[in-house]
């Protein structure tokens, strides 16, 4: 299957995402609090952009797809915002400043539905469902001693978000394209998933621009 192609294309990111300090912290609940505070604020501003994403592969997917992307629109904009939210409001999260691997991510996204056929622009934004399920499936078998890290885990890891991914992957798999075509949605997913791992990464570093913007 087509899905099987992508994944195949991605196994040493998803390994060294696995096995990134600030999942394996997260894990054990030493991860530094400002670290996932960051990442919190970060992963906020990018579901703003994320949501204009999935706006525009709706209007783009044809008649049997449309609805699906329009729906998980609204579920980016109540579950995930809710779920931020309450890390806002629980951790005090006041600093909201856009990193520059943030830019980097949410351009290339809205570059390639902006511009790109329907089947690249899937394969771009799949990488944000498929790699959040897959580490949230496996991170849920070790846990976090930390509550709101635990909350985190649960929420990607459960049986929900797992149906949202599940319906993007059918659509992926009922594609009909030449190799050349193929060749160009592995292109574009293995480039959004190492964008997945500067997400975390950039995260651990505290990441910052230079100069302020």
């Amino acid at each position: 299957m087509l899905s099987d192609d992508l994944w195949n294309s991605i196994r040493d990111i998803y390994s060294s995402i696995l096995s990134h300090p600030f999942l394996r912290e997260l894990v054990n609940g030493k991860l530094d609090v400002v670290k996932f505070k960051y990442y919190v604020s970060q992963d906020y501003l990018y579901l703003k952009q994320f949501s204009r994403v999935l706006s525009i592969l709706s209007a783009k997917a044809p008649d049997k797809d449309s609805l699906l992307f329009a729906t998980h629109v609204t579920h980016v904009m109540n579950v995930e915002r809710e779920l931020h939210e309450y890390f806002i409001k629980r951790l005090n999260i006041t600093e909201f400043k856009e990193s520059p691997t943030n830019l980097l991510y949410t351009s290339f996204l809205l570059s390639t539905v902006y511009s790109k056929p329907y089947y690249e622009s899937v394969a771009a934004v799949l990488p944000c469902y498929w790699i959040y399920m897959e580490v949230g499936k496996e991170l849920k078998k070790e846990g976090s001693p930390k509550e709101e890290y635990q909350k985190w885990i649960d929420t990607y890891g459960g049986e929900e978000y797992e149906k949202g991914v599940y319906q993007v992957l059918s659509i992926v798999n009922s594609f009909k394209i030449t190799e050349e075509q193929k060749n160009q949605m592995i292109k574009n997913f293995r480039t959004a998933s190492v964008m997945e791992y500067m997400f975390w990464d950039s995260a651990y570093r505290l990441e910052m621009f230079p100069f302020d913007r």
